[in-house]
């Protein structure tokens, strides 16, 4: 029976969970025995009938699951019930099975093989998340909102540019992604402590064209195992795309809430349910869901930093950590990306409510761009400063609107007139270089998004 949500359907991706099913598993290292079956004939090591039956044999078809685990019941070894499952199915070819090899080099070359096909997925979704990001950006340059920091209204900014910023964001991940990808996708033919004496004076060679034939690079050197440092930058490289994600559902989450109520999640209004008790309920239950799994993601960091430790040339303690965090963070990151990506595309914006938050503090939003304009009219910064501080508190004690304060002002209309102070306290003409800044990295990112196709 299934019991973490993974195995029950409740999350992932059915593509992504289909590389890292178990039978897909076992396929990968059948492929890996038979690639080096294949390789030991190519250097003349063993006869090359023998190497074509391993491969004909090296599969699902014929090596079954159900017995390679009532081997491993018996003899308590996973690779080496695998190697005799295969052997039995190749008749008197059996014995050139797994020949020379210890049980990580099949292992971590079909990690490789796994985390292959699934950074790809991967960096498929993040793909398809920037273009998103990039249509919305563009289509939301102009649309002006409340800049906040510090949970309070700061400046006037753009919708768009709030986009630019996260596809920038998701941009990076593609570099760091493809970067991490040449250090991760790695496998190894060395033998138990990295020496290769197993292999034979053909040794080299014989790595060489296993990787060659599953078209993955050869690690430079390796003991035991590929060095765990190289999981480690995945495992903080994916943590990373899910504290992005988290990050962009925390801010739509916030702007989701009545009290702000500018960005929406799509809800199926026939016939979505928000609460089981409260009828009216519209919660924003997907980037609700981004945050908490993002967590598990960013947790998953610490045991593959852990790993990297070995005693001497290998040691047991990362076989039972990657059985989980290589899987998890995979299958893991590409489900929030795709939450996210659906979460962004069908984003219901309430333009309206944006100009009316703006106005919440009646014209004192604008009061840097005052500042500003008095600056240039000649009075000193910091007096600028203090005085509309002053003025922007009795504008909010008094409940009066900014720019009457500013009118009453003998110390303001002395420097600026009413069309001057009307036009500072216009959001529209405070966005500085915004449309131009979602301009350019709109156009950075499509050039970006040409070359890597």
């Amino acid at each position: 029976m299934p019991i973490l949500p993974i195995d029950t359907g409740r999350y992932g991706t059915p593509e992504m969970r289909k590389i890292f099913e178990e039978e897909n598993r076992v396929q990968k290292l059948l492929d890996v025995e038979a690639a080096l079956t294949w390789a030991r004939a190519e250097v003349g090591d063993i006869p090359r009938k023998d190497a074509e039956k391993i491969g004909e044999m090296a599969s699902l078809k014929h090596v079954k699951l159900s017995r390679v685990k009532e081997i491993e019941r018996e003899i308590k070894h996973d690779v080496a019930s695998l190697v005799r499952a295969l052997s039995e199915v190749c008749g008197s070819s059996g014995g050139y099975v797994h020949l020379g090899a210890t049980s990580y080099d099949i292992v971590d070359t079909a990690n490789a093989l796994q985390l292959k096909d699934a950074l790809k997925l991967i960096a498929g979704r993040l793909d398809e998340f920037e273009e998103v990001l990039m249509e919305k950006a563009a289509k939301y340059k102009n649309t002006v909102m409340v800049g906040r920091t510090h949970g309070q209204h700061a400046l006037p900014i753009t919708l768009g540019f709030k986009f630019s910023v996260w596809m920038r964001e998701v941009s990076r991940h593609l570099e760091r992604l493809g970067q991490c990808k040449e250090r991760v996708l790695v496998g190894k033919m060395s033998g138990a402590v990295g020496t290769q004496a197993g292999l034979g004076e053909h040794a080299m060679r014989i790595q060489e064209l296993v990787m060659q034939k599953l078209s993955i690079k050869a690690a430079d050197i390796s003991t035991q195992i590929v060095q765990r440092d190289r999981h480690a930058e995945l495992a903080c490289v994916l943590a990373l795309i899910a504290s992005s994600l988290e990050n962009f559902a925390t801010e739509i989450r916030e702007l989701q809430r009545p009290e702000i109520g500018e960005l929406f999640e799509y809800f199926e209004v026939e016939a979505q349910v928000g609460s089981s008790t409260m009828p009216q309920k519209r919660n924003p239950e997907l980037c609700e869901r981004v945050c908490g799994l993002a967590r598990i993601v960013r947790s998953l960091v610490i045991p593959a930093l852990e790993d990297i430790t070995t005693w001497h040339e290998r040691d047991l303690t990362q076989s039972s950590t990657e059985r989980f965090l290589l899987p998890e963070t995979c299958i893991l990151t590409d489900y929030l990306l795709f939450l996210m990506t659906y979460v962004v595309r069908s984003l219901r914006v309430d333009e309206k409510r944006m100009l009316q938050n703006i106005d919440l503090t009646q014209g004192r939003l604008m009061s840097e761009a005052v500042m500003i304009t008095l600056s240039k009219k000649g009075m000193n910064r910091q007096v600028a400063h203090e005085l509309l501080r002053k003025l922007t508190i009795r504008s909010e004690l008094e409940g009066q609107s900014f720019r009457q304060a500013l009118l009453e002002s003998k110390a303001i209309t002395k420097k600026l007139t009413k069309k001057e102070i009307i036009e500072a306290l216009n959001p529209c003409n405070y966005l500085g270089t915004a449309g131009k800044q979602v301009e350019l990295m709109v156009e950075k990112t499509k050039m970006e998004r040409t070359n890597r196709e």
